[in-house]
């Protein structure tokens, strides 16, 4: 493959990428508000084991556009490395928080503004470096891949640790931790874009003329991604009935995208075509993401904007959010020399006092 098709892969793969992002973070949007309506209505929740979402529009209307999301993103993986598309899954983080704003009536303060700000520039950062060779170019590649030793241990202690989670901690802590739902779906999603990978390289070879419908690993791979992303979205409603969606998602991103450039490091070995400036950028970038998402949402709750700094400067003892006291002048010798003042002889603090001994560091 020439460098010019290349390049024109790896713009197509972004551009599927940014789309897919914009439909994701609406769907988190309409499913809870879907999930919202059923609970007002007095329908079990999800959470609690309920189906009736099955029967709201809203929550359909979220799956489609979770759906249309999910194709952009399945397409971009067979244009563009796991190592870029995965880490731009950010800017639905970005669209979730600016939705819930609007939609659910969740602010969007001055950390928030800066959170995403720093989404946008680590997403940026990562689109720069990220590497443009495409490490897989058929599924006969693909399966020389699935057979590697590092992978296997890998894949086996994901599907062990996911058993685990779901039949012993889920049943007793999912409706007090958020994070048990969302180790569940992120494990299980790591697996889920290796299929979403290998079938997009399967796919481009059947335009291309190859008869890929014949390879049993391609009906694998459809199977495997099937289970996992069912297993996803079952777990994902979950957490999402239960906990805030300001929780939810940045979270999930952080778990999910881990878990995915993990896998991708140990299946594609990405890692291995990329300078040394490369990989620094990347990594750089991740970081940003996240702490633009921590940002984006730890703060969420405290009522801070650009009018209110000054009220924030100028707080006294008593009105500081961080409860500090106010500075006091040490006494010189000539204040110790006077005494305790009066009305003061406890020595406490008083006005007073205070002008005297300021004064006496003036005067010297």
């Amino acid at each position: 493959m020439d460098i010019g098709t290349n390049r024109t892969d790896f713009y197509i793969g972004l551009s599927l990428a940014m789309s897919s992002s914009i439909f994701i973070g609406g769907s988190f949007i309409l499913k809870k508000k879907g999930l919202l309506r059923l609970s007002s209505k007095g329908f079990m929740r999800a959470g609690q084991g309920g189906y009736a979402y099955l029967k709201e529009w809203l929550w359909w209307a979220g799956l489609i556009s979770m759906g249309a999301g999910e194709a952009a993103n399945f397409a971009a993986y067979a244009f563009a490395p796991a190592t870029l598309v995965t880490p731009l899954g950010a800017m639905s983080v970005l669209v979730s928080a600016v939705l819930s704003s609007y939609f659910l009536n969740e602010r969007l303060n001055v950390h928030g503004k800066m959170g995403c700000l720093l989404c946008i520039l680590g997403s940026t950062v990562m689109v720069i470096h990220a590497p443009q060779e495409e490490e897989v170019a058929s599924l006969t590649a693909m399966a020389e891949k699935l057979q590697d030793p590092g992978f296997i241990v890998f894949a086996v202690s994901v599907v062990a640790s996911s058993l685990i989670l779901i039949f012993l901690v889920a049943p007793r802590y999912g409706q007090k931790n958020v994070l048990v739902y969302i180790l569940i779906c992120s494990v299980i999603g790591s697996l889920s874009v290796s299929c979403v990978k290998g079938l997009g390289i399967g796919i481009k070879e059947l335009f291309a003329g190859t008869a890929v419908l014949k390879e049993p690993l391609f009906w694998c791979l459809l199977i495997c991604l099937v289970i996992c992303v069912s297993i996803q979205i079952s777990y994902l409603n979950k957490a999402l009935d239960i906990y805030n969606t300001s929780i939810v998602t940045p979270i999930y991103y952080v778990f999910f995208t881990t878990s995915v450039m993990a896998c991708s490091a140990i299946l594609f070995k990405e890692w291995l075509s990329m300078s040394t400036d490369g990989a620094v950028g990347t990594v750089s970038g991740f970081l940003t993401i996240i702490l633009g998402i921590f940002l984006l949402h730890a703060f969420k709750d405290l009522t801070f904007s650009w009018d209110s700094l000054p009220l924030y400067l100028r707080k006294g003892p008593h009105g500081s959010p961080w409860g500090q006291q106010a500075y006091v002048a040490l006494p010189s010798q000539e204040s110790q020399a006077e005494g305790p003042v009066e009305g003061n002889s406890k020595g406490s603090y008083s006005p007073e006092g205070s002008m005297r001994r300021n004064n006496s560091f003036v005067t010297t």
